[in-house]
């Protein structure tokens, strides 16, 4: 079995929970690194688009990111501004990824188990090169399938009301011409999809911390986190600075 000899935080939750935000503001609060491997999913996602394959193509989607991740086509690094960033081809997708096509798309393929498979090594082989200052990874199903030893495991949620409330505001800001309606249905679908796949489907494991971020705001949640931290991983955590 897969073993971690470094303190790794797992955080899941829910599409809309604020897993990004809060992950990558749990890591500097330590100097940990992040891994966002939704990112991944995302990246896989667009140049499946890109290269007209379709998502729903289980063998075509599963040879694509095979071979994708063989020629290095999707690399990720730490990033000092986002705590990760990720590029597809040496261009970085930070902004490209983070559509609601593709966080559909991103839903789509990750239930294809060879995309998953093609995927869980560069994820474990990030976190190994980052076990110097301790890692902090978010996703779907990171305490329950890819680091089911983490250290400390997180469940992030919050209504799906209060999701899509976020995302909404948060794709209006960026000019988009969305309702609040057709966001809440984007997030029940996402659910959906995400809770309902056969392949490592988005559930809290069963020693993972649950943090409910609904009616509170993002430092809240970043302080109920970043006690959990120094209250399960005191060494690691008064050892990162």
């Amino acid at each position: 079995m897969h073993r971690q000899t470094t303190a790794v935080v797992a955080m899941d939750g829910p599409a809309g929970a604020g897993k990004s935000t809060v992950a990558r503001r749990v890591a500097q609060a330590f100097g940990f690194t992040l891994l966002d491997t939704g990112a991944l999913y995302r990246t896989v996602a667009l140049a499946a688009l890109r290269a007209a394959v379709d998502w729903a193509d289980v063998a075509a989607m599963s040879r694509f990111a095979e071979a994708l991740v063989a020629r290095r086509g999707v690399e990720i690094e730490p990033s000092e501004a986002s705590g990760m960033r990720v590029r597809l081809d040496g261009e970085d997708v930070g902004e490209a990824i983070r559509t609601p096509e593709i966080s559909m798309g991103a839903s789509q393929v990750s239930a294809i188990p060879g995309v998953r498979a093609a995927l869980l090594d560069l994820q474990r082989d990030f976190v190994r090169l980052g076990r110097a200052r301790g890692v902090v990874c978010e996703g779907r199903d990171i305490g329950t399938v890819v680091f089911p030893e983490a250290d400390l495991k997180v469940f992030l949620t919050a209504s799906v009301d209060a999701r899509a409330d976020r995302r909404h505001r948060e794709l209006a800001g960026k000019g988009s011409d969305v309702t609040f309606e057709s966001t809440r249905a984007e997030v029940a679908q996402r659910d959906a999809q995400d809770e309902g796949r056969s392949i490592a489907p988005l559930r809290r494991a069963a020693d993972a911390a649950l943090v409910d971020s609904t009616g509170l705001d993002l430092d809240a949640v970043v302080a109920a986190i970043v006690e959990l931290v120094r209250a399960r991983l005191p060494a690691a955590a008064e050892g990162a600075r």
